[in-house]
């Protein structure tokens, strides 16, 4: 079988006016033809020579396309016959089941597993990351690019053949070094240089410890609420979260007495220094009494410390896994919110048995690098700018912690509360339970407004709080007060029974 057309085909699709090659033209109309069925199996095309004479070019330039096509099995040659369209369907092609999907579920979610599809459905990730009032988003406005960049400049010059290839260590040496010294300093944190593993920020931190010291169907207790990355981690990893309420000492250990004794978790996360979202301090006796429980039922707690620098009342509390002498607790940090997020790096402590297999698991799963990176963070810590940048945007976050809590005073005072724990990115305003946080969310978001609705981080609805979080670290201080103005009427909405401020 033959087509008369195809000259015609070909130079309706040919463009000689984009760069191209015009050989790479012919091979990609004929694969895409081919591909879709344009062109039907067995069909004959003319021959190198007679297809170029009807293109007018030259017939080295057919001939590559045809080469090519062949090379990749599009075509196959007879000898004494010709050139044809192969045949590259497979010959059994197994018929789909019945999908339990609806068509616009498939549409939506496509090939994903079962896993896949309740990862996505339950994420919390913010399609923006960036404005009023978005949460735990440090001011990377006021990052010292100048001393980063002559720093980065050093190690350029350097051009050490060991900071530009994988990791296989835990981290670059120099940092874990900084790291070790600055947790004994600053967090009261028992630990050496060995036993600090540089990640990528929290959640390979979790995702690391649960794949290393979990198995599938443990089950970890999670505050409630939570911050969110906890939950998917341990859903994605066949780890179930058991919900344990919070109240204003922290986690209520009393609640776990209704857990029966023969199924502890294998893991506790938990926020001591400052809870995730409520902004909660977990007290001295909680403490003891969560590491009491954990040396008895061999329970692993990880202390999430995600941005412990920032206390603006008073001095920063010292870490839990401090107080740890059965070392049961892996303690975790992050740059993100002390540096800037997109430097991507964190650290997880773990105890000096774990700190060699911890190393080995994490360049076996991650492949391990950035150490060029690692390199410029080790000399920012070492050389005091990481220590001065603190104390910098400690004074400057407190401020606009100030002018937020005084615009919300000014809207709304003796009728909504907050909580903050005078610490860390973020406020959580508590609303009415008449109020759907969700759709005031939504409905700021549309007007430029960022927050997260409180109910979101709740694993049971049916107990979930409604409120907004409230980021103030990344807005400038004259923006505060007309962003919360616009918030303001937006909640008003809401809550019809108030009249406007005087």
């Amino acid at each position: 079988m033959r087509i008369a057309s195809l000259p015609d085909f070909l130079l309706q699709r040919i463009d000689r006016a984009t760069g191209q090659p015009v050989n790479r033209q012919i091979y990609q109309v004929l694969r895409e033809a081919i591909l879709s069925h344009q062109l039907p199996v067995g069909l004959q095309l003319p021959s190198s020579r007679e297809l170029a004479s009807e293109l007018a070019m030259s017939r080295n330039t057919v001939t590559h396309a045809y080469e090519q096509l062949i090379a990749e099995g599009y075509l196959e040659t007879r000898t004494g016959a010709g050139t044809f369209i192969a045949d590259t369907v497979p010959d059994q092609i197994t018929e789909a089941g019945p999908d339990s999907l609806s068509a616009g579920e498939q549409d939506i979610h496509g090939g994903l597993s079962t896993r896949g599809r309740q990862l996505v459905t339950r994420a919390g990730v913010s399609p923006v990351q960036w404005g009023a009032f978005m949460p735990g988003v440090p001011d990377v406005t006021q990052f010292p690019n100048k001393v980063w960049s002559r720093l980065q400049n050093k190690h350029w010059r350097r051009s050490r053949a060991e900071l530009l290839t994988y990791d296989n260590g835990g981290g670059y040496l120099p940092l874990r070094e900084a790291i070790a010294e600055y947790l004994r300093v600053a967090r009261s944190v028992n630990c050496s240089a060995s036993q600090v593993i540089i990640t990528t920020g929290i959640h390979q931190s979790i995702d690391l410890a649960a794949k290393l010291l979990g198995e599938h169907g443990d089950q970890a207790w999670v505050e409630e609420p939570c911050y969110w990355g906890t939950r998917s981690i341990c859903h994605s990893l066949g780890i179930e979260p058991v919900p344990i309420a919070v109240d204003a000492e922290g986690m209520q250990m009393q609640q776990t007495d209704l857990i029966p004794a023969a199924a502890p978790p294998r893991f506790i996360f938990v926020t001591p220094s400052h809870q995730y979202p409520l902004g909660t301090i977990m007290s001295l006796s909680r403490r003891r009494q969560l590491l009491e429980y954990a040396a008895a039922h061999k329970a692993w707690i990880v202390e999430d410390d995600y941005d412990s620098e920032f206390r603006y009342g008073s001095r920063p509390l010292p870490s839990l896994q401090g107080l740890d002498t059965h070392e049961r607790v892996l303690y975790m940090g992050t740059f993100s919110k002390t540096t800037f997020p997109g430097l991507r790096i964190g650290y997880l402590v773990v105890p000096q048995a774990l700190s060699q297999p911890f190393s080995t698991g994490h360049s076996e799963l991650y492949r391990g690098g950035q150490i060029f990176l690692q390199a410029i963070l080790a000399d920012f810590m070492s050389e005091g700018y990481f220590a001065s940048h603190i104390r910098r945007m400690r004074l400057l976050y407190g401020e606009r912690l100030r002018l937020l809590q005084q615009a919300i005073e000014r809207h709304f005072d003796k009728v909504i509360d907050f909580s903050d724990g005078d610490a860390g990115l973020h406020l959580a305003l508590h609303l009415p339970s008449c109020c759907d946080d969700v759709a005031i969310s939504n409905e700021a978001l549309a007007a430029g407004i960022i927050t997260r609705p409180l109910s979101g981080y709740y694993m049971q609805a049916e107990n979930a709080r409604r409120g907004l979080m409230l980021g103030y670290a990344c807005v400038p201080e004259e923006h505060i007060g007309p962003a919360f103005d616009k918030l303001a009427g937006i909640i008003r909405k809401h809550l019809p029974q108030l009249t406007p401020p005087a």
